[in-house]
């Protein structure tokens, strides 16, 4: 018997520092080793934004560590799945890739009462993903 491939996943979006953060966070909360997880910018900011990490924080996700990351072509090239959320132009594209675009509100400079429905948004369309791949949320969710 064969174990099947564990798919991969890139979150992109302009700073990689709300939408895709909370995505990855998200997916990599409720899958665990069963999803390998990436995330990035095409313009990335020097830091996570803080109503983020404090929206996360609300429901149990701790982002605080994390760090705004470029994207690559071998980020884009290395996984199965490219969703982007906002980022326009600036995403490569590749065939042979499923893409998916998720029309989100930008939290920057926003506070926690506007980031909050765009962190629910987003866990909504995580779990949706996850029934996509097979893959069922921990035990514990």
């Amino acid at each position: 018997m064969t174990t099947p491939a564990t798919p991969t996943v890139l979150f992109v979006c302009v700073h990689n520092a709300g939408r895709s953060q909370m995505a990855a966070a998200f997916l990599t909360h409720l899958a665990g080793d069963r999803v390998t997880v990436r995330s990035a910018g095409s313009a990335p900011a020097d830091a996570v934004n803080p109503a983020v990490v404090e929206a996360m924080a609300e429901v149990g996700i701790d982002i605080s560590a994390e760090i705004p990351k470029v994207l690559t072509t071998e980020a884009v090239e290395s996984s199965d799945i490219v969703i982007t959320m906002g980022c326009g132009d600036a995403c490569p594209y590749y065939p042979g890739k499923r893409y998916l675009d998720w029309p989100l509100d930008d939290p920057a400079g926003h506070g926690l009462p506007a980031v909050r429905p765009i962190r629910d948004a987003i866990e909504s369309r995580i779990r949706t993903l996850l029934a996509t791949l097979a893959v069922t949320p921990t035990a514990s969710e």
